[in-house]
């Protein structure tokens, strides 16, 4: 059994979560999120807490009894404080800047990059640092390895845009051959 699925999750005073038949509604005061759980997975509410059952044993409902609890958790933490994803860029002119909604990324091409990032993401820039913010977790993960991807790091330099955080690993560069 998962033991993920089995950890009751905490709803807040703000958290208002709805259940009609398999689709879950959570509202918070920073937005709403939803998403349907598969089928013989159901969430009951009591003491303010929201604890994931399964009606069998069936292979396939532990497959998915863990998943469904890690998306009610993602969702509540959601749309009570939000996500947030951190990058760095790294490189001798490498400038990023916002303009409007959209992301600007000047990082060595002959072109600037512009990235739009969907309606519920927000974006900010302070040096060398991008900030992405919102209140659905998985959005948030794609659109900062949307903008990672314009220049992931090399391993020679270091030089591109990294995960606040990540390790990479160097290489040695090429060596002069010994003379004979």
């Amino acid at each position: 059994m998962s033991n993920i699925g089995k950890q009751p999750v905490q709803l807040s005073d703000a958290i208002k979560l709805d259940i009609e038949g398999q689709n879950v509604k959570v509202q918070g005061p920073k937005g709403e999120l939803g998403f349907k759980m598969p089928k013989g997975i159901k969430v009951e509410i009591s003491d303010g807490q929201a604890v994931v059952k399964k009606e069998s044993e069936a292979r396939e409902l532990k497959q998915y009894y863990g998943l469904v609890r890690a998306l009610l958790a993602n969702a509540v933490k959601g749309v009570s404080e939000g996500f947030e994803k951190k990058l760095q860029m790294e490189g001798v002119g490498y400038r990023a800047k916002v303009e409007g909604r959209d992301l600007v990324l000047n990082v060595g091409f002959a072109n600037a990059i512009k990235i739009s990032p969907p309606e519920d993401v927000n974006i900010s820039v302070a040096k060398n640092d991008i900030v992405v913010s919102g209140i659905d977790k998985e959005i948030i993960g794609n659109v900062a390895a949307a903008i990672r991807r314009v220049r992931p790091p090399e391993p020679y330099k270091g030089k591109g845009i990294r995960y606040a955080g990540e390790y990479i690993r160097r290489k040695a560069g090429k060596t002069a051959k010994g003379a004979e």
